[in-house]
């Protein structure tokens, strides 16, 4: 089975630590700014916002980034729902997605490039965020010959740092509607019906990678490759810190529109 139906409320991953603040389901109020008109639509590579949000398993790079699409005319690929799509699909690919995801290890950057790549392509004249990639130097330097190919580059590289008895307790309390990839807390934002996706009235799960001996594995893998990470991105990285994207949110979109002013606000609601 895929993963647990959210029935109860999870034990905790570190039952020693306190309770963690958790985000709130949208965004704090929004820095003073008219609509813009976009001017990004040439050619890859010239203008467009190439980002992306590191950070370790639950620090909120998927609670900040729904709230900069929510806000902005900007796509996000996130690379985790492109793997448990995968994985639902029980594709090959999805299949050795999961058995690493389960024993809390990194998946390797030849397929995870696969589902990165033609994402990636299908975007090349919209501005982009790119979620849960890369997360070692390796994937890093990966990711810059992928996007060398059409003249693209990263231009704003934003890493957050969380406390990791924070991360957690968050995850703990964390349920997924995993067709969708909507997100859940069940202490700070729990389903409006116990155990039920608000939209659709599936099931949530926790994800396979969330259990808590997993999250303990996960932070250690991610310590242990985040310097090198850092180091490949110095003088291009913007470090954000805080214990919930509420706090980290401000500072985020601040210097999001110091180097981006015209990036153009969103129109039209986009689809959940």
């Amino acid at each position: 089975m895929l993963a647990r139906t959210a029935l109860a409320r999870p034990r905790s991953a570190c039952a020693a630590l306190a309770l963690a603040r958790s985000s709130p389901t949208s965004p704090p109020p929004a820095l003073g700014r008219s609509l813009a008109t976009s001017t990004l639509d040439a050619q890859p590579g010239h203008g467009h916002l190439r980002m992306i949000l590191l950070g370790a398993p639950g620090a909120g790079k998927g609670t900040l980034s729904d709230w900069l699409i929510d806000k902005y005319d900007v796509d996000t690929v996130v690379v985790g729902q492109l793997l448990r799509n995968e994985i639902l699909n029980r594709t090959q690919l999805g299949k050795t997605a999961e058995a690493t995801m389960r024993a809390g290890g990194l998946l390797p950057d030849d397929l995870v490039l696969e589902v990165v790549q033609p994402a990636v392509d299908a975007l090349r004249h919209r501005n982009w965020i790119l979620d849960g990639f890369p997360r070692k130097a390796s994937q890093a330097a990966a990711l810059d010959k992928l996007l060398g190919k059409t003249g693209d580059h990263l231009n704003f590289v934003a890493s957050l740092k969380v406390p990791d008895q924070v991360i957690c307790d968050r995850i703990a309390e964390r349920f997924i509607h995993l067709p969708s990839g909507r997100t859940y807390n069940l202490k700070f934002n729990p389903p409006q019906t116990p155990g039920k996706d608000d939209v659709t009235g599936e099931p949530l799960s926790q994800r396979p990678d969330d259990e808590p001996e997993t999250v303990r594995r996960r932070l250690s893998a991610f310590h242990a490759e985040n310097d090198p990470l850092l180091a490949h991105y110095d003088g291009a990285l913007v470090a954000f810190e805080g214990e919930t994207s509420r706090e980290i949110w401000p500072g985020l979109e601040r210097a999001l529109l110091d180097k981006f002013p015209d990036l153009p606000l969103r129109t039209t609601p986009r689809t959940p």
